[in-house]
């Protein structure tokens, strides 16, 4: 499909010409421990530059000591400026405009991000994200910060930076000043309308009079705080037009908080899915506006374009996965583009634990300094055994640095786990990551032979130079005294889709798997989204029916486990499942034993950690599911080392893991062989 829209130039504030409308969102990766530009940062962000985009965020960038750690960029005094100026002239040199967001958390906030001090805030207003109680800013205060603002504001434009973003959305100061849930101040920067716009409309009067009227200003805007009470869709429209009128010449508009409890970035988000909140704005103002959230796809977003919901199209994690994302979808090869999963492994759930972030799917994203200058080796014949995600991007890597790839997968498909990954609610992306290494292997003509169960003689006679096991993993069973013979079926079996649970199942394992199946079933037994869309296109029934069916289902489903249910998500990524289990009635008991399985129940206890309590319950059951883990499918490769073969091991089949680490070890890997 021809782009036309995408590819079509822009001009912001009349200087800032982009060669398309493709935006790279600012993200925190932490690649700059001391704030300063360092290698892995330049060669992240030029890596990002080759690839197209037109516009390249960077940041949030702290300016002052309240509000942003340590290992984000920094452009809080004079000395950062020759590190970032050597930066911007690489991004210029790749083709790319690039831009710094001026970021201040206010009490978002954590304490020890800013050496224990406590963080700022309109109002003293306990924050669930950061755990922290803030303290009301002064007046004085205030307009530190907006000077501290203005003047990481010019060194940005020294540092050789084409436009500033003022971070305006998640939650963070300027809405916190905003909304009336954060702002309960009784003088001038409080109360009205007027009074709660005040500050950013200084803050952007202060930056104007720094850098005057031609120096570009974008604004990061939350099209919808998603927080009961705060503010909707209808106060960011008016919020923008005052911004307008302020001088903000360009709107990148998201979704919620930190704090909402609907889903902004996650899988269960469909694509797209908040451009009617950019579409509200643009509609409201004569600046550019960029969609955010859950745009992976070149042809969703010329539809945004070619609808006029947006002017641009702001990408993230889609650059994560994908450096080459602008290049390949102008170059109509869209099948070729590694999509975002939405799962934030490697990106949100890294940054939790202050960690530099990675990607699902591309191994060497925030790698690619340490791989510029890797030799290649002599070419080889290597036979990879399993198409799963770790073997299939071994195959891929390999092939592309000059070697014949061949795979045996025992199944009449690639894909291997992905193929049960792909099925729960919010999940659905992975399937992509299939078709993607389905095009890529046809493309570097690495031979896929289907149906082949491989056996080490087989293998060691076929000759290879290097032979890599990818044979996955195997589920585990636990022993049940279970006399009545309730049907046992095996959570990955269920994902397969290989068997149907019956009306009352019990799912024994409380992990990432277990949560998830739990909630496939809970789906499986409640109103399908075709459905949901024609009862209400139709108005077959009352809207309060539909509503009903829709957060009911049939099953009766509980969780139990010996530890605590959902403890195996990664952090920022398991919530939307809980809250779905719990908006779905299933039970969740953790803490739990099993004391007998009758014919028709599974009877447990449950122990309260906290008081030491216990009680006994009845889970009525037809079927029990079971997912208690799994080990490595390590035979292949055990026989194999045992044997004259030169043989590697990755994935599962060397340790039980997650698709990120297979991706990884696979690159890795591909790069020694």
């Amino acid at each position: 499909m021809e782009l036309t829209r995408l590819f079509t130039p822009i001009t912001i504030n009349k200087q800032l010409e982009l060669k398309n409308r493709i935006i790279m969102a600012p993200l925190h990766h932490l690649y700059t421990p001391d704030g300063h530009a360092t290698d892995r940062f330049n060669a992240y962000y030029w890596r990002r530059a080759e690839g197209g985009a037109g516009l390249i965020m960077v940041g949030g960038a702290k300016f002052d000591d309240y509000g942003g750690s340590h290992q984000m960029i920094s452009l809080r005094s004079d000395e950062f400026i020759p590190g970032y100026k050597k930066f911007t002239d690489g991004m210029h040199e790749r083709g790319a405009k690039v831009g710094v967001q001026l970021y201040h958390a206010g009490r978002y906030t954590h304490p020890e991000a800013i050496g224990g001090k406590t963080p700022l805030a309109p109002s003293q207003v306990f924050s669930t994200f950061s755990k922290a109680m803030p303290e009301e800013i002064t007046k004085e205060q205030i307009q530190e910060v907006i000077a501290n603002w203005a003047a990481g504001t010019v060194r940005a434009r020294e540092a050789g930076f084409d436009l500033v973003e003022i971070v305006g959305s998640a939650g963070y100061l300027i809405t916190q000043f905003l909304s009336p849930l954060t702002n309960q101040r009784t003088d001038e920067y409080g109360g009205s309308w007027e009074n709660r716009t005040r500050f950013a409309r200084e803050l952007v009067a202060a930056l104007r009079k720094a850098v005057g009227p031609d120096y570009p200003l974008g604004m990061r805007i939350a099209g919808n705080d998603f927080v009961p009470g705060s503010n909707t869709n209808e106060n960011s429209v008016e919020f923008c037009k005052v911004m307008e009128t302020a001088g903000i010449n360009l709107f990148n508009v998201t979704g919620g908080w930190h704090e909402s409890r609907v889903p902004q970035i996650t899988g269960d988000l469909p694509r797209g899915g908040y451009a009617y909140l950019m579409a509200a704005i643009k509609d409201a103002v004569k600046v550019p506006v960029a969609a955010s959230n859950r745009i992976n796809d070149p042809i969703l977003a010329e539809r945004i374009l070619a609808l006029e919901e947006a002017d641009l199209i702001s990408l993230g994690r889609p650059l994560i996965a994908d450096p080459d994302w602008p290049k390949k979808a102008q170059a109509g090869k869209a099948n070729e583009i590694r999509r975002c999963m939405a799962c934030n492994q490697g990106c949100l759930a890294k940054t939790f634990f202050g960690k530099p972030i990675e990607c699902l799917v591309n191994g060497e994203a925030g790698r690619e300094y340490e791989m510029e200058d890797v030799p290649l080796t002599p070419a080889q014949n290597i036979l990879v055994v399993g198409a799963g995600p770790a073997g299939c991007e071994f195959a891929i890597a390999a092939s592309e640095r000059g070697h014949k790839v061949t795979i045996w997968e025992k199944a009449g498909s690639i894909g291997g786990q992905l193929q049960m990954v792909a099925v729960p609610p919010g999940k659905s992306e992975f399937f992509s990551l299939i078709d993607y290494y389905d095009t890529m292997l046809k493309k570097h003509k690495v031979t896929v032979v289907l149906d082949k169960e491989a056996t080490a003689r087989d293998v060691a006679a076929a000759g290879y130079d290097i032979v890599v096991t990818a044979t996955g993993m195997i589920p585990n069973t636990i022993p049940l005294d279970n006399p009545h013979g309730i049907p046992v079926l095996s959570a990955y079996d269920v994902l397969q889709q290989e068997v149907v649970a019956g009306k009352n199942v019990v799912v024994v394992g409380g992990g990432t798997v277990g949560c998830e199946v739990a909630q496939y079933l809970a789906h499986e037994g409640s109103i399908s989204p075709d459905q949901l869309y024609f009862l209400l296109e139709h108005k077959a029934e009352t809207v309060d029916k539909v509503l009903n069916m829709l957060n009911t289902t049939r099953r009766q489903l509980a969780i139990v486990d010996i530890a605590k249910i959902g403890a195996g998500f990664e952090p920022g990524t398991g919530w939307p499942v809980i809250q779905d289990l719990k908006r779905l009635n299933v039970g969740m008991h953790s803490f739990s034993q099993i004391n007998k399985i009758t014919a028709d129940a599974v009877e447990i206890t449950v122990t309260d950690k906290k008081t030491g309590e216990s009680k006994d319950l009845s889970l009525p059951c037809d079927t029990i599911v079971l997912s208690v883990g799994a080990k490595p499918n390590n035979a292949l490769y055990n026989a194999l080392a045992e044997m004259d073969v030169t043989v590697f091991n990755l994935g599962d089949s060397d340790k039980v893991g997650k698709v990120l680490d297979a991706v990884r070890d696979a690159d890795a890997l591909a790069l020694k062989v």
